[in-house]
C-alpha cells in the first residue's frame, strides 16, 4: 500500500517572494493538520517522524532535485508497474499436437433386402483425434473392425452416417468432414457419436436401387380423369366425377413424350392446370362418421414407424462409457453374497466406470482359480439381484415389488445401493432385477399409469378394508365404512364424503397410489438417485417400453426350442467315429431340455442356463460371446462341465439316455457355481 503525504507549501501573508516559507502538514492516518516539528499525530497518535524530511532551508526533496512531485510520482509507477508485470507468467496454451484422443463408436452396415441396415452386437469403441477427417477414420474403423471380426470380408469399405449416406461433408454444407467439427453439428458428446463402414459393393448396389425406384416411380403419372370438357369447365376447382355414366372417368397416361389431350394449347393448358388443383387439393377430414362421405382416393404413403432401439442396442450405448482398462474388484463368498456385495460398492476405489472383477471363495475361504473374463461377474449379478428383491426395502408380493420406508435403510443409504446395483448389473452385461412392480418403474419413468390393486398391499387389515370398501353395495355401507375407518383415510388424504357407489372406485386407487408411492416418497427419490449411475435413469425415461421388461417380472419363460437354438454344437469331422456319438448326444441333449421344460426333471431351464453362463436368463445386453456346446471324452468325465466365461457347456458322450439325464441332473444340482463339479 502506498503512503500519501499531505503537504503544501505556504508563504506567509504578504510576504515577498524572497521570503522564508513553512509547511503545513498533515497526519496521513487520520488527515489532521499537524505542526510541522510534530513528531506524532495529536489525533491518533501514529508516529510521523518520517514527515520531518524536509530540508532547514524549507526546501522540499522535489524542488532539491529539480522535478516535480507529479513526475516523481509518475516515475515511481513505472518502476511498479514493471516490477508487477515481471511477477506474472503468461499461461502456455496446449497446442493441437498435444490434444488427447478421444472415444467414438463404430458398427457395420450390410446389404438386406435391398436396404443398408446396421449389424446388430458389432458396435465398438474406437480413440481418435478431435481433428481426424474420413478418410483417417475409415481407415481406423476398418482396422479396428478387422481385429475383432476375423470374418469380415476384404473390402474395399465406405465410412457412412447412421442414416446410410456416405461421408464426405458436414451433413447440410460443404464444409469437408472432421470428427470435431461434427461433433458440435449434431450436439453430441464424442462417446455418443456411432458412425458405420460398409463394403462399396454393399454401398453402391444400395444406391443403384434408390436411384431405379426413383426414377420409375417418377417416368409416368397415371391419373382418373374426367373428359377434358368437364375439366374445362371446372377450372381451378376441384373437379367432383359425375353420379353415373360409364366414360365419367378414364385413364390418361402422361409421359415424358406423350401431350394430353385436346387439340389447341389453351385447352391443353387448362385441362393440365385443372388435373394440378385435383391432384393438390387439401384433403378434408370430417369429424362425424357420416356413411354418404366421400372417401378420398389419392394414394397417401402411410406414415413408416420411426426405428426404435432394441434394449441391447441400449445397453450397448451406455456400456461406452466403461473403461475396461480399470477395474473395481469383489471379493464374494457365495452363503454371503449381500455382505461381499455391499463391502464392493461402498469401497473408496469402486466405480460403475470401470470394469468388474470378482473372485468368489468357497466355504474354507479359499479363493477359485482363474481371473474373471465375463462368467464370474455374470454369475455375481444374477446372485445379487435374487439377493436384492429379499431386502427389507421392498415390499408386496414377491414378482410385483415396490419400495417401502425403512429408517435403518435410510441411515445406511440403502435405497440409493440398490439403485446403483440394478443399473450396474444391466449396464455390464448382467440381468435386470425382473422383480419390480410396474407401478414403481412407470413412476420412476415419468409415466403416468397406475394399475395397482387391493392383492398388492401385504398388510392383512388394511387390505381388509381395502377389500370392503371395494365390494360395498350400496351408499349407506360405504359411508359407514367411511367413518369407521376415518383415521386410516385421513392418513392418506383419502376421506371424504360419498354421494354415490360409484366413488369407491376412486376412493381405493387413491388410497393404493398413496400406499405404494406417495408415503414412500423419500426412499424412492433416494433410489432413482442410485439409478443414475452410468445414465441408466435418463434412458429408462426415455426408452420405458423397451427398458421395462429388463425391471419388471415377465410371464414369459424358456423354452426348450429356444436354449436348443442358443447352445449351438461344435461337431468332429463328418464321418468319423466320435462324430456319431456326438450326434447321439445331441438327441440326448433335445430330450433332456423338454423333460427340464415338462418338469419331468430335477433341474429347470433357468438353472441349465445359470450352469452354462452365470446368468438364468438372456441378460438385457445379450449373451456374448454366443453359447456353444462341446462334447467330453467318455475317459476325461461322464458329467457335464461348462466354461462360464467362454459360455461353453461341455456334454458327456454316454451310451443311453436314463444315464445321460441322471448325470446331467446330478452335475448341475451340485455344482456350486461356475459349472464346477
Amino acid at each position: 500500500m502506498h503512503m500519501r503525504f499531505f503537504m503544501r507549501e505556504k508563504k506567509k501573508a504578504g510576504g515577498s517572494p524572497g521570503n522564508i516559507s513553512w509547511v503545513i502538514m498533515y497526519c496521513p492516518f487520520c488527515g489532521q493538520q499537524q505542526d510541522s516539528k510534530s513528531a506524532f499525530c495529536c489525533s491518533c497518535g501514529k508516529d510521523l517522524k518520517f514527515l520531518c524530511d524536509v530540508d532547514k532551508t524549507g526546501t522540499s526533496g522535489a524542488e532539491a532535485t529539480g522535478k516535480s512531485t507529479l513526475e516523481l510520482f509518475r516515475t515511481f509507477r513505472s518502476v511498479k508497474e514493471k516490477e508487477r508485470r515481471a511477477g506474472f507468467k503468461k499461461k502456455k496454451t496446449p497446442s493441437k499436437d498435444n490434444l488427447k484422443v478421444v472415444k467414438i463408436s463404430v458398427g457395420l452396415m450390410r446389404l438386406k433386402d435391398g436396404v443398408l441396415k446396421t449389424v446388430r452386437g458389432t458396435v465398438l469403441p474406437l480413440l481418435m483425434r478431435p481433428e481426424s477427417d474420413a478418410d483417417e477414420l475409415q481407415r481406423a474403423a476398418e482396422q479396428k473392425m478387422k481385429t475383432f471380426d476375423r470374418n469380415l470380408h476384404g473390402g474395399p469399405y465406405v465410412l457412412l452416417y447412421p442414416d446410410g449416406t456416405k461421408i464426405t461433408n458436414i451433413p447440410g454444407t460443404e464444409v469437408p468432414f472432421t470428427l470435431n467439427e461434427y461433433k458440435e453439428v449434431v450436439g453430441k458428446a464424442y462417446q455418443r457419436i456411432t458412425l458405420y463402414i460398409c463394403t462399396a459393393e454393399d454401398f453402391f448396389t444400395s444406391s443403384q436401387e434408390t436411384s431405379s425406384e426413383s426414377n420409375s416411380s417418377d417416368s409416368e403419372v397415371i391419373i382418373m380423369s374426367p373428359t377434358s370438357a368437364e375439366f374445362n369447365a371446372a377450372d381451378t376447382l376441384v373437379w367432383e366425377p359425375a353420379e353415373s355414366g360409364s366414360d365419367s372417368a378414364a385413364p390418361v397416361l402422361f409421359s415424358d413424350s406423350q401431350e394430353g389431350p385436346g387439340t389447341s394449347g389453351g385447352v391443353l393448358e387448362t385441362a393440365c392446370y385443372s388435373k394440378y388443383t385435383q391432384l393438390y387439393a387439401p384433403i378434408v377430414i370430417e369429424d362425424k362418421d357420416d356413411s354418404d362421405s366421400v372417401e378420398c382416393s389419392h394414394d397417401i404413403p402411410e406414415d413408416t414407424k420411426v426405428d426404435q432401439q432394441s434394449l441391447s442396442e441400449i445397453t450397448a450405448n451406455l456400456a461406452l462409457e466403461i473403461d475396461h482398462r480399470a477395474v473395481s474388484r469383489f471379493n464374494i463368498c457365495r452363503s454371503n453374497i449381500w455382505d461381499g456385495a455391499v463391502r464392493g460398492f461402498k469401497r473408496a476405489t469402486f466405480s460403475e466406470k470401470k470394469d468388474i472383477l470378482v473372485k468368489f471363495s468357497d466355504d474354507e475361504g479359499r479363493f477359485e482359480e482363474g481371473l474373471d473374463t465375463g462368467g464370474p461377474k455374470r454369475e455375481f449379478l444374477s446372485l445379487l439381484m435374487k439377493e436384492l428383491n429379499k431386502r427389507p426395502i421392498f415390499d408386496g408380493p414377491v414378482e410385483s415389488r415396490y419400495l417401502v420406508y425403512n429408517s435403518t435403510a435410510i441411515r445406511e443409504d440403502e435405497y440409493y445401493l440398490a439403485g446403483k446395483m440394478i443399473a450396474v448389473s444391466i449396464v455390464h452385461g448382467g440381468p435386470g432385477p425382473n422383480f419390480l412392480s410396474e407401478d414403481l418403474v412407470s413412476y420412476i419413468s415419468g409415466q403416468s399409469s397406475f394399475k395397482a390393486s387391493v392383492g398388492d398391499i401385504t398388510d392383512e387389515e388394511i387390505g381388509k378394508v381395502l377389500q370392503e370398501i371395494q365390494n360395498s353395495p350400496s351408499v349407506e355401507i360405504l359411508q359407514d365404512l367411511m367413518i369407521r375407518n376415518s383415521a386410516m383415510l385421513q392418513t392418506a388424504g383419502c376421506f371424504r364424503h360419498v354421494r354415490s357407489c360409484e366413488e369407491k372406485k376412486m376412493i381405493v386407487e387413491d388410497y393404493l397410489k398413496w400406499y405404494i408411492i406417495h408415503r414412500n416418497n423419500t426412499a424412492i427419490e433416494r433410489f432413482k438417485a442410485g439409478l443414475e449411475s452410468l445414465q441408466f435413469l435418463t434412458a429408462l425415461q426415455q426408452h420405458p417400453t423397451v427398458l421395462t421388461p429388463a425391471l419388471c417380472h415377465a410371464d414369459v419363460k424358456l423354452s426348450a426350442a429356444e436354449m436348443e437354438n442358443l447352445f449351438q454344437p461344435e461337431f468332429s469331422q463328418q464321418g468319423s467315429n466320435r462324430r456319431a456319438q456326438e450326434e447321439k448326444a445331441m438327441s440326448y441333449w433335445a430330450d433332456y431340455l423338454l423333460d427340464c421344460e415338462e418338469n419331468d426333471s430335477s433341474v429347470t431351464l433357468e438353472e441349465v442356463l445359470m450352469f452354462a453362463t452365470g446368468v438364468p436368463c438372456v441378460p438385457p445386453a445379450g449373451m456374448s460371446p454366443l453359447p456353444r456346446l462341446q462334447f467330453l471324452c467318455s475317459t476325461t468325465s461322464t458329467f457335464p462341465m461348462a466354461n462360464t466365461c467362454a459360455n461353453i457347456l461341455k456334454l458327456p458322450l454316454l451310451d443311453t439316455y436314463g444315464a445321460f439325464k441322471a448325470n446331467m441332473n446330478f452335475g448341475i444340482n451340485n455344482s456350486p457355481g461356475f459349472g464346477c463339479l
